[in-house]
């Protein structure tokens, strides 16, 4: 469910008054792109944030959360941002390591015994490590429950015990660390090591650990609490060039830990400020995770431009440890994409300028495909088109 999109516009850390102008040319040009797209594939909203250091320079909400009630985007809309939940789950991961609670080089079925009733054909399944899970590289299949063909069945298996019954009847698709595949059921796997460490359920120690040192308050996982609900975006799908609505405030069940998270977009560009860092606010961002160890996290494992399920990589695209790296004329690009249940939603920056964007919407134009067709999408166009906004901006 995953699509990552290189970063929607890079600045440079200290921009002459001739970036300047290019940045509001580029965002001009921008603008009018999404949307355009918008309006060409019927897309009931959208929002985009850039974001420098600590400050959110550019915000845009376009259209509707809830078409029938014709409810306005804005900044309190919550989108669901699917898999772009996996770096969160990796941060978690991160955080247990530099505890000394675990190794990321220590076999899976130290923690989740219950993999060693996975068939293996490559080997043995105990040898299969954490860093490998997080770098999708393990040799897991990419859907964690790919039986679900019918609207009445629920949206996620909701209990472990589910996953648990099918390990026997599950294989090892590819020698593990010989290549990448993109895994859902790999990162479920890690949830279960964050619950058996921590001792909490996974949204428990996520908002412990991660939302609320950040200040993210109205953050929160599956089913929205009733003070935020007037604020939940619907979400839409378009099948036979008609929109009509997915199911709405779904619980994603004990895969939440692959993509459970909903947020508004100020909440998410308070995760962007701590990813990208801020020498003023370090001391407070190094109690969530310290700096080198995110760092640690953006070092490639493996390559992954060659695996369609990414939409638009490039052939240069390296799986990090839950996330996504490549590089554009000389400038590293971090990100992670995410797609679940009408929405879209892009996380994108570049550590090194501290400069990043967000790009989320709440209607599915197409379809997932395992193929380049997911470039067609007017999703992907609008992502596309700010590759060419970073380069230029880049000069």
């Amino acid at each position: 469910m995953m699509r990552w999109i290189a970063a929607a516009l890079i600045l440079t850390t200290t921009p002459a008054a001739a970036d300047e102008t290019r940045f509001d040319k580029a965002l001009s040009e921008f603008r009018a792109l999404h949307r355009a797209e918008m309006d060409k594939s019927n897309i009931a909203g959208s929002s985009f944030y850039v974001v420098r250091d600590s400050r959110t320079i550019a915000a845009d909400h376009l259209g509707e959360q809830d078409v029938d009630a014709h409810v306005p985007v804005d900044a309190r809309t919550i989108y669901h941002w699917a898999s772009i939940t996996k770096t969160m789950t990796g941060i978690a991961i991160m955080q247990l390591r530099d505890r000394g609670l675990l190794s990321l080089d220590d076999p899976i079925v130290k923690y989740v015994p219950e993999l060693a009733a996975v068939y293996n054909p490559y080997g043995d399944t105990g040898a299969i490590t954490l860093r490998q899970l997080m770098s999708h590289s393990a040799g897991f299949r990419s859907g964690t429950w790919p039986w679900r063909d019918h609207d009445w069945q629920p949206f996620e298996p909701q209990r472990w015990d589910q996953l648990v019954a099918m390990l026997p009847y599950t294989r090892v698709e590819f020698k593990p660390g010989s290549r990448f595949g993109y895994s859902n059921p790999g990162i479920v796997y890690l949830g279960q090591v964050i619950e058996r460490l921590s001792g909490e359920d996974y949204e428990v120690y996520i908002d412990k650990n991660i939302l609320k040192p950040l200040g993210m308050h109205a953050s929160y996982f599956d089913r929205t609490p009733p003070h935020l609900l007037q604020h939940r975006s619907h979400s839409y799908y378009i099948r036979d060039g008609k929109r009509v609505a997915a199911p709405f405030d779904v619980d994603t069940g004990v895969t939440v830990s692959n993509g459970g998270l909903n947020a508004p977009m100020p909440d998410m560009a308070k995760y962007l400020a701590f990813l990208l860092g801020d020498p003023a606010r370090q001391v407070d961002y190094d109690r969530v995770l310290k700096r080198s160890s995110l760092e640690e996290m953006w070092v490639p494992q493996i390559s992954a431009g060659e695996d369609f399920t990414q939409g638009r990589m490039a052939a240069t695209t390296q799986s990090a440890l839950s996330f996504f790296v490549d590089r554009t004329r000389g400038l590293r690009i971090v990100g992670h994409n995410g797609d679940q249940n009408g929405f879209r939603a892009y996380l994108s920056f570049c550590p090194d300028q501290r400069v990043g964007t967000l790009l989320a919407f709440n209607t599915e134009t197409k379809g997932v495909q395992n193929s380049a067709a997911n470039r067609q999408t007017s999703e992907s166009r609008i992502a596309l088109a700010s590759d060419g906004l970073c380069e230029a901006l880049a000069e």
